[in-house]
């Protein structure tokens, strides 16, 4: 072999080599998209965060993640957002447990009238639970974080200090909260939290149950003056962020590891989050001359009384799917009383 072939043979082996490693490179500096979808308003608290969530993660990720979001219930509604993850529809979504009743039957324990009293309780149980129980019912998805809000409170256009007092009255309220109202005496009325300001304008119900920030944001203060405290039958709201598995797994070991640490870190993220939506709530309703009912011990424990079957009731329904209500509602009791 001459030298000028030997020249030509090394320039193009230089060539495919390079080329080869440009290639290589290329593929290793591919980024990473993940599809987030919600049902929130982009420019509300929880939008927000969520987006700084996606910011974290493209951070940590060195850009190696870019987190695409679908806000405003764009892509889903919160009914479908759980299947849409499953079906890929979207990489990750969050949305409420409450919107599939039925679906999650240990997880329902979070909701129950379990007396929850600060407003960052239920974000701290539901991981907490999470981490004991680990319910098959969610083995189909990467549990990225939980959280919840809570206590629900009595927004009412009429003082009421006594149970009898609440008798036949009609109070906005769906799902377990729907079940609280009934059981306390009273009819409860399903409608979105978005029709409750005309319905209780137009005396459609005389008053609803959720929590401060919800009656704040929604100026249900504006139609009603009374908040009643009722610790002893005060519900949760468990809400839910989940990645599709296929998708998850499909991550390298690396990214997966950035992911999780920051997800532990934003159970206090979120629990804050509900904390300073509360807080304003309450501080606004009563900036605003509302009176907030705080009912006695004696009479909080009737209303508590009233309510225990319903807890005895998912303790029942549970065990007939063979799963362990009794265990879970033990550890969320005992957990409130180390922790509320």
């Amino acid at each position: 072999m001459n030298r000028s072939l030997v020249t030509k043979f090394l320039v193009v082996a230089f060539f495919i080599l390079s080329s080869s490693f440009v290639l290589t490179s290329n593929a290793a500096e591919k980024v990473i998209t993940i599809r987030f979808a919600h049902f929130a308003p982009a420019q509300n608290m929880e939008g927000k965060l969520m987006q700084e969530w996606a910011n974290e993660v493209e951070k940590r990720t060195n850009n190696r993640v870019k987190v695409q979001m679908f806000p405003g219930g764009t892509v889903m509604g919160m009914d479908q957002m759980y299947d849409g993850v499953t079906k890929e529809v979207a990489d990750i979504g969050f949305s409420i447990f409450s919107y599939h009743r039925g679906r999650f039957p240990l997880t329902e324990v979070i909701d129950l009238p379990l007396g929850y009293k600060k407003f960052d309780t239920v974000t701290k149980l539901i991981n907490a639970y999470y981490k004991r129980f680990k319910p098959k019912e969610m083995d189909d998805v990467k549990v990225l974080f939980l959280e919840g809000y809570g206590p629900g409170i009595l927004h009412v256009k009429k003082p009421i200090n006594k149970l009898e007092e609440l008798e036949g009255m009609k109070i906005r309220a769906h799902g377990v909260s729907g079940r609280i109202v009934t059981a306390l005496g009273a009819a409860p009325v399903g409608m979105p939290i978005t029709d409750t300001y005309d319905a209780l304008s137009k005396g459609i119900v005389e008053g609803a149950l959720f929590g401060w920030g919800g009656a704040f944001n929604y100026k249900i203060g504006e139609v009603t003056k009374y908040h009643v405290v009722t610790a002893g039958t005060a519900y949760g709201t468990g809400f839910y962020t989940v990645m599709n598995k296929d998708k998850w797994n499909s991550l390298p070991p690396d990214i997966q590891a950035i992911i999780d640490k920051l997800d532990e870190e934003w159970v206090n993220r979120v629990a804050q989050k509900w904390v300073d939506w509360d807080m304003a709530g309450k501080v606004g309703l009563e900036k605003m001359g509302n009176k907030v009912i705080v009912l006695p011990a004696q009479e909080d424990a009737r209303w508590a009384e009233k309510v225990k079957p319903i807890l005895d009731d998912y303790v029942k329904a549970s065990k007939a799917k063979g799963l362990p209500g009794d265990e879970a509602l033990k550890f969320c009791q005992d957990f409130l009383k180390a922790n509320d």
